[in-house]
């Protein structure tokens, strides 16, 4: 297997402009992924084709200007076509970005079919990028050569960072509730279309280096990995920059070294950024610390195990209010409805809890005791209150009495004997134990 060398001039500079590309992009996506608009997002960055097209057939070169002002004059119809189509047409906002996405790309790639032999222009290239040939268009800056395509996503970084710090309460809010936002004197549509015009830019300062495909990941997956791993705003716009950064240089070191395994020289960087950015919101999406799966299973099974417990101690509880009534390991499983596998281990939990004897004796500890008071008293109150407050028959009311029980604590259960007036027995005639510290 041959080795990669590394070229700090050229290397270094296809993960700064991806860098900036995802950075610019990761930004004003947060408040796509917010607003439930990363179609839309997606939508304009497909339907500035037309634009393109057209200042492309009017100018008849590739020249910056033109570009970003087909692009922005295109965008922001995206926008203003997918909610005149929505209100007039009272379809959803899915269809009609459909219908003005599928509509302009067609005629976009049309347009750039039929002036891509007049202006030197490459489809392949607006589809797919080339970030590898960025390093090699370099334009004079302070004595210092840098490449056309980072200095332009330079500008729209720093812009899309500016727009983001002085209107982040304004974006927050209309993007949450935009009727709040009207309420409070600014206008939520048009801080969409100011969002919009920036998508708009971006997407088109991102053709050359990811391409009007791929920058949809840029938008969409950083934002989306975010949003995964925290629920303050504020941090899920840092966290999204993070992962962007990321997602550019391992895509890059992933581009030119994990081919090499396969026998093939390299692959586009462009590709492999989409690939480690999915890569990072699979983590995130299995270990986020609040939406993880992983972490709500963990979780699920915490409690499952919790409540087994629980279980356990609530029945010898009820055991020992009677006297020499003995039970089994076999009358435990069969009440409770589970395996002695799971049986033996919740035993084990809690002799390490210090709820059961050690001894192998099925007979509560001082603690376990106490555990079990509280229990047996929450399940017996929610009884007594469910019967009183909604007039339920006390022969259906255990299921739900059992389930509150787990996730009552001291505060609720002093409410709930209030408001049934300090019972001392259950609907069935159990006596409901008094709180430890009580007479």
């Amino acid at each position: 297997m041959t080795e990669f060398a590394w070229d700090s001039s050229l290397d270094g500079w296809i993960i700064v402009v991806g860098a900036l590309c995802a950075v610019a992009s990761a930004l004003l996506g947060n408040f796509l992924v917010l607003r439930r608009m990363s179609m839309l997002g997606d939508a304009v960055t497909h339907a500035v084709l037309p634009g393109i097209a057209a200042a492309f057939f009017i100018s008849s070169s590739r020249s910056s200007l033109p570009m970003f002002i087909g692009a922005v004059v295109v965008g922001v119809l995206t926008a203003v076509f997918t909610e005149w189509i929505r209100n007039v047409g009272k379809v959803d906002e899915g269809a009609s970005m459909g219908v003005v996405f599928t509509s302009l790309f067609a005629l976009g790639l049309v347009m750039l079919v039929q002036v891509a032999d007049d202006v030197d222009l490459d489809p392949n290239c607006v589809l797919y990028g080339a970030l590898e040939m960025t390093p090699l268009d370099l334009v004079p800056i302070l004595g210092f050569f840098v490449p056309r395509a980072a200095l332009i996503l330079a500008v729209v970084t720093l812009l899309n960072l500016t727009f983001v710090v002085l209107f982040f309460k304004e974006l927050k809010i209309s993007s949450f509730d935009p009727a709040l936002a009207t309420t409070m004197g600014f206008s939520a549509r048009w801080m969409h279309y100011a969002l919009m015009v920036l998508v708009s830019i971006t997407a088109v300062a991102s053709f050359e280096s990811v391409g009007s495909i791929l920058v949809v990941a840029m938008f969409v997956v950083p934002a989306a990995a975010a949003y995964m791993l925290t629920d303050r705003l504020a941090t899920m716009v840092g966290l999204s920059v993070v992962l962007a950064i990321a997602s550019s240089v391992g895509g890059h070191l992933a581009a030119i070294t994990v081919p090499r395994f396969f026998g093939f020289g390299s692959t586009t960087t462009a590709g492999m950024m989409a690939v480690v950015s999915g890569g990072l919101f699979v983590l995130a999406a299995l270990l986020g610390p609040s939406h993880g799966v992983l972490v709500k299973w963990v979780r699920r099974q915490r409690l499952s195990w919790q409540i087994l417990c629980d279980d356990i101690v609530a029945l010898l509880y009820r055991v020992e209010e009677k006297p020499n009534q003995v039970i089994t390991l076999d009358d435990l499983a069969d009440q409770l409805l589970t395996s002695p596998w799971s049986l033996n281990t919740a035993l084990r939990m809690l002799r390490r809890k210090g709820e059961i004897s050690a001894d192998g004796s099925l007979h509560l500890t001082p603690k376990g005791h106490d555990r079990g008071r509280e229990l047996v008293r929450s399940h017996r109150l929610w009884e007594q209150y469910l019967v009183v407050e909604t007039s339920a028959e006390a022969d259906r009311i255990h299921p739900q009495a059992e389930q509150f029980e787990h996730f009552t604590d001291r505060t609720l259960r002093d409410r709930l004997d209030d408001h049934t007036e300090a019972p001392t027995e259950d609907p069935h005639g159990s006596p409901i134990p008094h709180e430890k510290d009580s007479p």
